[in-house]
């Protein structure tokens, strides 16, 4: 043991050489007071057993490096990052920390120890490593497919490690071993102006060769600052092929450099400097773009869609993306689907690689879903008029809309409107629309990879409005969440209308604004950018009508706009004020108002004389709502004016609320005071 400097501490340090000599915290754990990571010897150590303790590569970090990937500035040792939050994520390894950090003025940070890893790159000089055993890559599995996508990135150039032959990451340091022995600098055919230096990417740019860019500016690149050119460390690696086959074009593309900007055939995305050509067909794309799958099948629609590279306009009704809505360029590439007629941008489509599978043989058919019904008796133009539903015991018939209906649709809850099915032996109902549903579907803002199943008389909240259903339901058989029938309609792609609303609207899963039903702020919605129309997705679900006992008739959801209708603006359920800005219930045959949550209740998506099977009572139990009468609630002894659970024998005459029996994540806690 021998006495050190004390590196900025009030009490001298001590040199510790030896693991017996260490005292640990009550965990047993000692952690360096520099970099936040478990200390091993030899390190630093308080003589006064303050808990100080340095390894000795942090205590030997100067307070400046000048670092030769990062030339344009300093590299300044701090205590902590200059920002708000006291935290910063590493521009080398990605990983976030508080403790001490590199920091540079272009908002550059660096762990210490992966400035000083990355300088010994620099320098040749990677001692750490000489006893760090290789792995070999990793071996291909039955079907020829390499199991990398879940894998750890390597460091440097962030392509999967089991990639190639790389360092045991228990050395601390995610490297391929050609990644960690790259050549400073390096002449390249793309740029034979001046040579390319292996640098961190301070300035964000996008590589020259794939177009694309790494917004966190992690890992390494080749690059010449004067000309901001810069390429990724596994594309620069790459010999680039003069000429390249597709298997989404018939003809080959040749390289070509350029200097001036281009548009891509393939996906309409602009691209500069490295260019793939064909000379036949006179297409300019990327060199990504030359592996772009011919046929893909995706979550956002329900057939194939198919890659082309010009369209005739004349083949569309309309040349909106199904995705973000905006206007499709004919002139260059995009998906569409032959049977819908609609169209789809390229990095719409394929931005998430979860959200689609290539379909490799362009003459397999295509298989739909299984579906929900049995067809038993047909109409002299086709429309089934008898069918047998998985998720009913009964027939159904088909009926014509004709008038009011109290029963509302078992599968979606809402009332009955348009054509349905019915049963004749008891009462259970499904719109035609919901009695066709497959019972598998693709659902785009699910992001598990496999497709959704039908269910039905299960409690859950919804993932996307939070509403509490038990009616039909598409559930992911990977991580069980629960999307609602209402939400897995309204999200579909395409045009939506809405009450009054003269334009269609169509779902942004990222919008910020006003909704216009309820007032609140917006993160996604509905949105009609004609006239700047805005929904959320719970306000968009609500029931175009709906029962109430304070009136015989049918109420309908009315905009403020319509606020006329009403002599006084208040509540006729709860008689407290109404906000004029907001939606609410109306009866324009005696005038009633009401506020939606007056109207809808906490549980209006809870399918009454269903049964619900509670552990704490020995039969089983039906949900309720009473009207009129309100019997005490056996657990509280409070009246039972909400959603109540009763016994299905008449004898037992036990009751309780919902809420008072039910799981806390089964209980309301959306406020729709409007």
């Amino acid at each position: 043991m021998e006495e050190s400097n004390n590196y900025g501490h009030q009490h001298p340090l001590l040199l510790i050489l030896n693991q017996d000599q260490m005292i640990y915290n009550q965990s047993g754990v000692t952690d360096c007071s520099r970099c936040g990571e478990k200390v091993s010897t030899p390190c630093l150590c308080c003589a006064e057993h303050c808990g100080f303790y340095l390894h000795k590569v942090c205590a030997g970090a100067p307070l400046e490096l000048n670092h030769p990937f990062h030339l344009n500035h300093p590299l300044l040792l701090m205590q902590n990052a200059p920002y708000s939050s006291g935290g910063y994520i590493c521009n080398f390894c990605g990983k976030g920390g508080y403790d001490f950090v590199y920091h540079c003025s272009c908002n550059f940070d660096f762990h210490i120890k992966c400035a000083l890893f990355t300088f010994n790159i620099a320098e040749n000089n990677l001692k750490e490593l000489e006893h760090v055993p290789l792995q070999h890559p990793l071996i291909s599995t039955e079907n020829g497919d390499e199991k990398l996508k879940d894998a750890a990135k390597c460091f440097g150039c962030w392509e999967p490690l089991a990639k190639y032959t790389h360092f045991s990451p228990d050395c601390g340091f995610n490297s391929h071993e050609k990644c960690a022995k790259l050549p400073f600098k390096l002449n390249h055919v793309c740029h034979r102006k001046h040579p390319l230096v292996l640098q961190f990417n301070s300035q964000r740019l996008s590589c020259k060769i794939c177009g694309e860019t790494n917004r966190e500016a992690i890992g390494f690149v080749y690059g010449c600052s004067p000309c901001k050119f810069v390429v990724h460390i596994e594309c620069a690696s790459q010999s680039p092929l003069q000429v390249i086959k597709s298997t989404n074009h018939e003809h080959p593309f040749t390289l070509f450099l350029r200097q001036v900007p281009f548009t891509c055939d393939a996906c309409g995305f602009e691209g500069n400097h490295v260019v793939y050509t064909c000379g036949t067909c006179n297409i300019i794309i990327h060199k990504n773009c030359i592996s772009l799958p011919r046929i893909i099948k995706s979550k956002w629609h329900d057939h194939r869609l198919l890659h082309t590279y010009f369209h005739h306009i004349e083949d569309f009704g309309v040349l909106n993306c199904m995705i973000c809505h905006d206007e499709v360029d004919t002139e260059h590439g995009s998906y569409y689907c032959s049977k819908c007629n609609v169209i789809f941008h390229v990095h719409c489509v394929t931005e998430d690689k979860r959200s689609y599978a290539v379909v490799s043989l362009e003459n397999e058919d295509e298989i739909p879903y299984e579906s929900s019904i049995t067809v038993l008796e047909s109409n002299d133009a086709g429309e089934a008029t008898k069918i047998k539903h998985f998720k009913h015991i009964h027939n159904l018939m088909l009926s014509p809309f004709v008038g009011r209906y109290e029963n509302g649709c078992d599968g979606c809850l809402l009332p009955i409107s348009g054509p349905f099915y019915s049963c004749s032996f008891c009462d259970f109902f499904l719109h035609k629309a919901c009695a066709e549903l497959p019972k598998m579907k693709d659902v785009w803002h699910h992001l598990c990879q496999e497709p959704l199943v039908l269910i039905s008389d299960k409690a859950f909240e919804c993932l996307e409005c939070l509403n509490l259903y038990n009616a039909f339901a598409y559930e992911c058989s990977g991580c069980e969440t629960k999307i609602c029938l209402q939400c897995v309609i309204a999200l579909t792609p395409g045009a939506r209308t809405f009450l009054k609303h003269e334009h269609p609207l169509f779902y942004y899963r990222k919008h910020k604004g006003k909704c216009n039903a309820c007032g609140n702020t917006t993160r996604s919605a509905f949105w009609c950018k004609d006239c700047n129309f805005v929904l959320h997705v719970e306000c968009f679900s609500l029931p175009i009508t709906a029962h109430h006992k304070c009136d015989e008739h049918l109420l309908s959801l009315t905009n403020h706009n319509d606020n006329g209708y009403s002599e006084s603006y208040y509540c006729d359920i709860c008689e407290k004020s109404r906000d004029l800005n907001r939606w609410f219930y109306h009866c324009a045959t005696c005038d009633t108002s009401a506020h939606v949550g007056c109207v809808l209740g906490n549980y209006s998506f809870l399918k009454h004389r269903s049964i619900y099977e509670e552990k704490s009572h020995p039969h089983p139990l039906i949900i309720v709502k009473k009207k009129y009468y309100y019997p005490n609630c056996d657990k509280c002894g409070k009246p039972c004016e909400d959603v109540a659970l009763e016994c299905s024998k008449p004898e037992c005459k036990y009751i309780v609320h919902w809420d008072c029996v039910a799981p806390d994540y089964l209980q309301s806690w959306w406020d729709w005071c409007m």
